[in-house]
């Protein structure tokens, strides 16, 4: 990457610190696991609700957003929109974003773990290359989310849009439905609601 390129310019020109308490992202840096990134999906009760689902590559949380959530039923196939690098502090974030501000509302962390590349042989492409190449495949190690997880690029919608599928594996299972039967907060145990109540009255 060269060195003039800002992967986190577009999140910071779309965020006011002054207003919100999401994390500035001075710049791009490596994450405490080294050869165990971490991932994080934060559900985003925003304009619609939809969930966020980030990896880190090269120092940022790449982001998309899943309308439908993720699926543990690997017929499911599931939209994912991709959304400007967010900064890798941005995993711990929780809260609500003030009314006025990008992205305003509630803010939970839904699942978050590490992940590693599902591709093998003596020199697998990198997740950077597999996003360039729009065929990511990796194994998450999550509280609510385990197994082997593909993001493809639907190469539509003049090439943004992809699609998150759960890969067909011992940690699939088409009868549950965590979305709907798991809403707490992996980090507090907190709802939606019980976040809102709590940090949206009075917030800056």
């Amino acid at each position: 990457m060269p060195a003039s390129r800002d992967p986190l310019k577009r999140y910071r020109e779309k965020r006011d610190p002054r207003h919100t308490r999401e994390p500035l992202g001075d710049k791009a840096r490596c994450g405490q696991g080294g050869d165990r990134p971490i991932f994080v999906i934060q559900q985003h009760d925003a304009s619609t609700l939809h969930y966020d689902f980030r990896l880190e590559v090269d120092g940022v949380l790449k982001s998309w957003a899943v309308p439908k959530g993720p699926s543990t039923d690997p017929r499911v196939k599931r939209l994912a929109i991709p959304t400007e690098d967010h900064p890798l502090a941005y995993a711990d974030f929780e809260g609500v974003i003030p009314a006025g501000e990008y992205g305003a509302g509630t803010v939970l962390i839904w699942d978050r773990g590490h992940y590693r590349n599902l591709k093998e042989g003596n020199d697998p492409p990198s997740i950077a290359e597999q996003l360039a190449d729009g065929h990511v495949t990796v194994w998450l190690e999550g509280e609510k989310l385990r197994g082997g997880y593909a993001l493809i690029h639907t190469r539509l919608a003049k090439g943004k849009d992809w699609l998150l599928v759960k890969i067909d594996d011992e940690a699939a299972d088409a009868r549950r439905n965590p979305v709907s039967t798991e809403p707490a907060s992996v980090a507090t145990g907190r709802t939606l609601e019980e976040i809102a109540a709590e940090e949206g009255d009075g917030d800056d």
